[in-house]
């Protein structure tokens, strides 16, 4: 396969650049994944599409504050960190820029030397490894210097830090929200439980692949980075009880559905696991862990066009995007949200 194939021209205008006052408020393109027929609904309506004993599955990962700004010591240049992957302890993977000036053995100072970052390794591709010196909790040093990792597409301040979460997000070490999920409130997520429908959360924290574009011509040569999930054993239970009963699983996310479709590939049922993935998903593949998927808009040429293409198919996918962009649809991290069924 060809990337190209999963290229679409995109007014830019649309991309959104700030989240709706309201979350449930977005707009919800309906796709049927064999008919390819399409509705136009607003999202609080998804629960009008969700039936007793359906399992909903959401990624409850939280966004660290993981871009910091420093300055080299000795030069004083300015150099941007992002905060990847949590190694262990204080050592952590990240994304530098402008990495060439970074080399082990220097240090970068962040905040009038509350945070100090040593770099211990050099890797390809602007990643660097660090160890990190602070006083106190690290997580409280990082809320005071860190802001939110925002994707390059979005230009516009975040003013309220936390529109960049969901509404349930718990477990840190994420360097990206999972954005399907932001247009839940808590009183969405009641109603869709009070009308019998299991809500449940495995967690994923979401890494380099998020900011990395795919650069080779061929899809099959795109190598994903692989990022920590975690699912518990109750959780594994219930989605093979609703699977045995014939209900649907639905995945809010492409990062639940990476995550569910590990452990199919990897045990052929649901388990309770942790571990990295480097999961990808293509139209060659056949997607076996779920039966609907809630998501956004994703980026031309990107591994998410390519997941939701294997899910819907790929001439479905794109006709869906073409009418997204006739209806004036918002895209991409903050933008309107689209169920296929």
């Amino acid at each position: 396969m060809l990337i190209d194939e999963f290229d679409y021209e995109l007014d830019e205008s649309l991309i959104a650049q700030t989240p709706l006052k309201e979350r449930d408020k977005s707009r919800l393109m309906v796709l049927d994944k064999e008919t390819g027929e399409i509705e136009h609904r607003t999202f609080c309506d998804i629960i009008d599409y969700l039936e007793k004993g359906d399992t909903l599955v959401l990624n409850d990962t939280k966004v660290l504050p993981a871009r910091l700004i420093g300055s080299k010591d000795k030069t004083g240049a300015v150099i941007e960190v992002l905060l990847l992957q949590n190694i262990e302890n204080d050592t952590w993977e990240c994304l530098v820029k402008p990495a060439r000036r970074i080399k082990k053995g220097d240090q970068i100072t962040f905040g009038d030397s509350l945070l100090v970052a040593t770099c211990t390794e050099v890797k390809d591709e602007g990643i660097r490894i660090f160890n990190f010196a602070y006083e106190g909790i690290f997580l409280e040093v990082l809320d005071k210097l860190g802001t939110m990792p925002l994707p390059p597409y979005i230009h516009e301040k975040l003013e309220d830090k936390d529109r960049y979460q969901t509404v349930y997000a718990k477990e840190v070490g994420s360097a990206a929200a999972p954005t399907a999920g932001l247009h839940f409130t808590k009183e969405l997520l009641e109603k869709v439980k009070e009308k019998g429908v299991n809500v449940v959360y495995i967690t994923l924290h979401v890494g380099l692949g998020t900011f990395r574009p795919v650069k080779v011509e061929r899809v099959e040569d795109h190598k994903m980075h692989s990022e920590y999930y975690r699912v518990d054993k109750e959780t594994a239970d219930l989605l093979n009880n609703t699977r045995k009963s014939g209900k649907r699983i639905i995945a809010v996310g492409t990062t639940s559905t990476r995550t569910l479709e590990t452990l199919i590939k990897k045990y052929g049922e649901f388990r309770e696991d942790s571990g990295f993935t480097d999961i990808f998903i293509t139209p060659k593949d056949k997607i076996d862990s779920i039966d609907a998927l809630i998501t956004n808009f994703h980026l031309p040429k990107s591994t998410l066009v390519m997941l939701v293409s294997t899910l819907a198919g790929k001439d479905n996918i794109l006709h869906a995007y073409k009418v997204a962009q006739e209806e004036k649809y918002r895209f991409f991290s903050f933008g309107d949200a689209m169920f296929i069924k």
